[in-house]
């Protein structure tokens, strides 16, 4: 089970803005059974708003499919990589293999097909996140409930995850 303070640091140390998040969100997260259901429905629910994103016509511009999906996984990106370099270019990697996944879906199924599976990914993960919240398992609210920027900490807070199994710092 993990603790309020799930990220290490050296309580000298001047802790970071990316720690204060980390506490917090790690703080309304405590239940094995919830993180295990982020750790699935985050990347999920992130893929899904990429693919919507995705599927904005632009008609009559030079934008062409993927523009806007493009546009906010690089404002994400920069958030992430001001909070801290390594966990920055792991979002990078995770937004270019998602980038790519969606780019090869909508090639194989075209844009309303990829607008109905994005939208049926975006529900099921949604339900499953909110059952992880649940007096069920967590029994507390989702942090983005009480800032929105908390949407945009899941994702990388879940990478963090598998930094600290692999032993990397970031």
């Amino acid at each position: 089970m993990s603790t309020a303070h799930d990220t290490p640091h050296d309580a000298t140390a001047p802790r970071r803005p990316i720690d204060v998040w980390f506490a917090h969100y790690s703080g309304d997260h405590q239940n094995t059974a919830n993180q295990a259901i982020h750790v699935l429905c985050v990347p999920a629910i992130l893929w899904s708003v990429i693919a919507l994103l995705w599927c904005i016509p632009s008609p009559g511009s030079w934008f062409g499919p993927g523009f806007w999906a493009g546009a906010a996984m690089f404002a994400a990106w920069a958030f992430y990589y001001r909070a801290s370099r390594p966990l920055g270019f792991g979002m990078l990697a995770v937004f270019v293999l998602m980038g790519w996944l969606t780019r090869w879906l909508h090639g194989a199924l075209g844009t309303t097909q990829l607008l109905y599976l994005a939208i049926a990914v975006f529900v099921v993960a949604w339900i499953g996140q909110f059952i992880g919240h649940s007096k069920l398992f967590e029994g507390k609210r989702p942090s983005f409930l009480t800032d929105l920027r908390y949407l945009l900490i899941g994702p990388v807070w879940v990478l963090s995850k598998l930094y600290r199994k692999l032993g990397w710092s970031y």
